[in-house]
């Protein structure tokens, strides 16, 4: 069984940043929730996906972590029941700054209130509630979705057991912050922006956005990876040859095509807000320490994974989070796997995640 939903909350949902007034929140399930409804899966995505994780009848296309969810797969769907969370401030059909304000009947734009990674982790208990599950076996997260996944660990203890934490870690880092807000300013230096107020049936800031995807693409691969696929080849692309510094090799090329595909499938503004939320968000604000803010865990156990490639997410980031759990979780596991795929591994690399994750399950 699987289903796809658009769930508008009844209450207004108060933020850290203010209140929105009835957001709707969209989500993606996959199997059946047993009588006792202990076997949720809530799977939290990084900043970019939608909650189409994998594919359904519904939806045949597939998803990004198609590898990892379905019929005997590591998370497998005759055993569980997963939930994925489009991120609350996304444009994947949860409320977000390109969603109308049903008070002023315009966009939000910039007036959506600051977000939050803990607003996201937040919004989750609106779709639990409405599935009635109380408790979930597992919360699951990479990238952004790995601090979600902790912060909903943090902020509500009792609702869920098991916490799988990919690629991520209890803050971001100064290279991390220093990359996304060059991200943002290249965004907000388009002339297209018009300080967030472009057209809704455009495209927006273009150009800001292209560059900004394609900065984003060099940090979530590795050097080494590059230089095994690419080396120096030559792009098979005619160079323009009304332009001096166009495309003459294969990583370009590459990068283009990715910035391409990019530009007008994702709103500027939400890209803007999700990745200042990644920016705020530090796991130690829940008590002053990271030891303060995990003695209010109560999980029974937690697997942390990290990549010896990633430099968004350095593994000593993994290493320090596995660490700080590790006093008041007591089956906390910690595996470093030798994927050259950089930050993308989670998304690329299934012969070693796969193993990883099913082991867990």
């Amino acid at each position: 069984m699987s289903a796809r939903q658009h769930l508008q909350s009844k209450n207004d949902f108060l933020m850290k940043g203010g209140i929105l007034t009835q957001p709707t929140l969209a989500y993606e399930t996959w199997g059946q929730l047993n009588t006792q409804r202990d076997n949720c899966i809530l799977l939290f995505t990084g900043l970019s996906p939608s909650a189409h994780a994998a594919s359904s009848p519904m939806d045949p296309s597939a998803g990004w972590w198609e590898d990892m969810i379905g019929d005997n797969k590591p998370i497998d769907t005759h055993r569980y029941f997963v939930v994925c969370i489009n991120s609350l401030g996304s444009c994947f059909g949860s409320t977000g700054p390109a969603s109308e304000n049903p008070i002023t009947g315009a966009l939000y734009r910039l007036d959506f209130p600051v977000l939050r990674v803990e607003d996201i982790a937040n919004s989750a208990l609106v779709v639990l509630d409405h599935l009635n599950i109380e408790t979930v076996n597992t919360v699951v997260g990479a990238s952004m979705g790995g601090m979600t996944a902790l912060s909903f660990a943090l902020m509500h203890p009792q609702r869920c057991r098991r916490l799988l934490s990919i690629s991520s870690g209890s803050r971001s880092q100064p290279y991390a912050i220093a990359l996304r807000s060059l991200q943002r300013e290249i965004i907000r230096s388009d002339p297209l922006w018009q300080q967030g107020h472009y057209a809704p049936d455009q495209h927006g800031p273009v150009d800001g956005m292209r560059l900004a995807r394609k900065l984003g693409m060099i940090s979530y691969r590795s050097a080494e990876e590059w230089q095994g696929r690419f080396g120096r080849e030559r792009s098979s692309d005619s160079p323009d040859t009304d332009n001096l510094f166009g495309i003459n090799f294969e990583v370009e090329s590459y990068l283009q095509n990715h910035a391409e595909r990019f530009v007008g499938a994702f709103d500027a503004n939400c890209y803007l807000y999700l990745s200042r939320a990644m920016d705020l968000f530090d796991a130690a604000d829940h008590g002053g320490s990271l030891a303060a803010s995990f003695a209010h865990l109560s999980l029974e156990s937690a697997l942390v994974v990290g990549v010896k490639s990633d430099t968004l997410f350095p593994l000593q980031q993994q290493e320090e989070l596995a660490a700080a759990m590790q006093p008041f979780v007591a089956d906390t596991r910690m595996c470093a796997l030798d994927s050259i795929q950089g930050h993308d591994s989670f998304l690329v690399d299934m012969d070693r995640f796969r193993p990883t994750v099913a082991d867990f399950f």
